[in-house]
């Protein structure tokens, strides 16, 4: 009995910390659903739709609002606006690296990802500084990108037009791209070491031999072996699975969408050809093109939650006070499916990005790469990836559909962290 009393008590104890913890923070912090002691708001929220239980939560409580996921506060930015003040306005102070638990115990707080402060800003410099010195902006890399492309369009041919599922294929060309950057060479796609360096991201790179041998006698030196090696993995795992799941959802998009596949085929045509590779420099006498990618991205929405930011200092913002080390989950689905912006934006409709007279329409509310400060490294590399590959994709092969086009399901099965589109099969016809 005396036990049983004795973790009574104990229990007490924790369920009065936690809902002191709660209610002493919440005077500052913006309003929210109440939490519940040590679960918080978990149960409000859908686990395989994050996304859509805080945007349902905005609509009572605001633009910025407070849930608990556990006892720790996450304050929530929902809209262009809202959005557009923390991450460019303030950018400074959102520019920290909110709390990621699985990837701080695998990264312990190293690589480009989710290192903050001093190593964050040190490693972002060196990782801009090094990608422009292998090429990333300049043709060389354009070059590359081009020479990936023809050897995915060779895979591609191998399937003789009969039902397959890209994934593999559409995971090779992207990180064969990066293996061209970080280690000046790009594999066969059936290449054991290449396999190999698919299924494990996280193997140890060495990437500039010289930069870790002052490590032992500067404390203060961040370019450690451990640093380095995660940040190259960080490359690895964000310049693969986020191109090849955007060219992945690509495709079954314009499966679903035959006459939007006709038409980016007819302005290739007659903008490019059957025979010249097309580069970068198409992309301003293509409108329809480069809005159908813009409009990919835009829809399928990949990151619906944006990595976790967090204040880098007490900050007040909307009237409100948000405490140094407080995690920000900014919604790009808000301002990426915002109807003001996007008029009927459930709709997959490249005529988002296109004015009256058909010309490209750029629009401040394309945050597909997040914005200010902790905005992806990659983004021009990943743009001019997926312009090229699909419009080589495009220029070489009609795509066919295993099943009635009107029978594609293009809802996403995961929309937590990611959304990943659902398995599917096509024919790559030869044009």
């Amino acid at each position: 009995m005396d036990l049983l009393v004795f973790l009574v008590l104990c229990i007490s104890c924790c369920l009065l910390l936690s809902f002191w913890k709660q209610s002493s923070l919440k005077g500052r912090l913006p309003p929210g659903p109440t939490p519940l002691p040590i679960i918080g708001n978990i149960l409000q929220i859908d686990v395989k739709n994050v996304s859509k239980s805080l945007s349902n939560l905005s609509k009572v409580y605001g633009p910025v609002f407070t849930v608990y996921l556990g006892i720790k506060p996450t304050v929530v930015l929902h809209g262009y606006e809202t959005v557009k003040e923390a991450l460019i306005d303030f950018g400074e102070e959102f520019s920290a690296r909110g709390s990621f638990p699985l990837a701080d115990r695998t990264t312990n707080g190293n690589g480009i990802i989710n290192s903050n402060g001093k190593k964050w800003k040190d490693i972002r410099r060196f990782s801009l500084m090094t990608l422009r010195n292998f090429g990333m902006g300049k043709r060389s890399i354009e070059n590359r990108v081009q020479e990936e492309a023809h050897c995915l369009v060779e895979e591609l041919r191998k399937t003789n037009a009969s039902p397959c599922d890209p994934t593999f294929i559409l995971g090779c060309a992207p990180c064969n791209v990066i293996c061209s950057v970080i280690f000046q060479h790009r594999f066969d796609y059936r290449d054991p070491h290449f396999l190999s360096l698919m299924e494990k991201f996280n193997e140890n790179f060495r990437i500039l031999n010289s930069l870790w041998l002052q490590e032992k006698h500067d404390k203060d030196l961040e370019f450690t072996f451990e640093n380095l090696t995660i940040t190259a993995a960080d490359l690895f795992v964000a310049g693969t699975e986020t191109t090849s799941t955007t060219l992945r959802y690509a495709l079954l998009l314009l499966l679903k969408h035959p006459e939007v596949m006709a038409k980016a085929q007819e302005e290739i045509e007659r903008v490019i050809g059957r025979h010249r590779s097309p580069c970068m420099q198409d992309r301003s006498n293509m409108p329809y093109m480069d809005a159908l990618v813009h409009e990919v991205q835009r829809f399928i929405d990949l990151v619906p939650l944006n990595l976790p930011h967090a204040v880098t200092r007490d900050i007040k913002f909307r009237n409100y006070i948000i405490p140094k080390g407080t995690t920000i989950i900014t919604s790009l689905t808000s301002v990426l499916h915002d109807e003001r912006e996007f008029p009927n934006a459930k709709m997959f409709d490249p005529g988002h990005f296109l004015d009256e007279s058909g010309k490209f329409k750029k629009s401040d509310y394309f945050m597909a790469f997040s914005a200010g400060k902790r905005s992806c490294v990659g983004e021009s590399l990943a743009r001019m990836e997926l312009f090229l590959f699909l419009t080589t994709i495009l220029q070489k092969f009609n795509l066919k559909s295993v099943v009635d086009p009107k029978d594609l399901d293009t809802t996403p099965v995961a929309s937590g962290f990611t959304s990943v589109p659902p398995s599917y099969k096509l024919c790559f016809v030869p044009l």
